[in-house]
Order: C-alpha cells, then sequence, then structure tokens
C-alpha cells in the first residue's frame, strides 16, 4: 500500500487528535476541506484508519495497578488455544493480549483496581484454565512514555 506525503501527514495530524473536521485538516494539509475529507475517507475504507477511540486515564477510572502477565502454558494444542483465548476476550482487564516467541506463550498487559484485583485475576482466572502451566507477572511502578502514534 503506497502512502504520500499527504496522507502521512493526515495520519499524524488524527493520531493526535481524531475530533480534526475536513476543514481543519484542510488546514494543516494546505488541501481544500473536501480534499482533506476525501482522503480521510479513502484511509478509512482502505483500512488505514480502522477506528477512532477516547483516550481514557486509569488511575481517573480507579485502575491503579497496570501489569504484564506472561502466560506460560502446559499444553499447545489448538483446543485450548482457541479456549485461552475465548477466556482472555472475555476479561474487561486484560487490555491487550499477544502471542509470542520465546519462553512465554502470552504477554497480557492488565489493569486492575488494586493488588487484590491482579492477585485474584492471576489465581482466580489465569492459573485455573485447563492449558495454564504458570504465570509470571510484572507491575508497572512508572509508564515513562505513554502509548504513542504509530510511526508514519
Amino acid at each position: 500500500m503506497m502512502l504520500d506525503d499527504l496522507d502521512k501527514r493526515l495520519l499524524a495530524a488524527l493520531q493526535k487528535n481524531a475530533h480534526l473536521t475536513a476543514h481543519e485538516l484542510g488546514e494543516l494539509l494546505n488541501l481544500s476541506a473536501s480534499q482533506a475529507g476525501r482522503r480521510r475517507q479513502k484511509l478509512e475504507n482502505m483500512g488505514v484508519i480502522s477506528g477512532y477511540t477516547a483516550k481514557l486515564d486509569a488511575r481517573q477510572l480507579g485502575l491503579a495497578v497496570q501489569g504484564f502477565v506472561q502466560v506460560h502454558l502446559a499444553t499447545h494444542g489448538p483446543e485450548y488455544s482457541t479456549s485461552f483465548a475465548r477466556l482472555v476476550a472475555t476479561r474487561a482487564e486484560i487490555v491487550s493480549a499477544w502471542t509470542m516467541t520465546g519462553d512465554a506463550d502470552y504477554l497480557l498487559r492488565v489493569y486492575c483496581t488494586d493488588l487484590p484485583a491482579l492477585n485474584r485475576l492471576i489465581h482466580d482466572v489465569l492459573l485455573p484454565h485447563k492449558a495454564v502451566a504458570r504465570v509470571h507477572s510484572q507491575i508497572v511502578m512508572d509508564q515513562l512514555k505513554r502509548d504513542g502514534p504509530l510511526p508514519t
């Protein structure tokens, strides 16, 4: 997929502020509002822009503990992976999940209200799953860089 400089600048601007109107985008890109709107629509139709979301402050929502949980499976059959993926999808406190190379099979990013809530997630939800052998958790002390925009 070939993106020109204007597309990249448009994407960078929208990652900073998804509320920009076609008129505002046009001013930033030195285009008419209709040209900027058509470019945005094209990028949405191509799937480059997959949606728009609001960034929320976890602490303001009472989510004081951010952590990463490495999950090691005891068995790797497809039914176990599917079952574990379903479990992950049902848990709101698991905000991201990746399958990994290396020692751990999965890496989960979690937000919990407090340490007891993280403990319950690990001991009452993850460890009882039939495929899970062990987990290793790391609690975030401070986040030096917030989730940033993708490079364009």
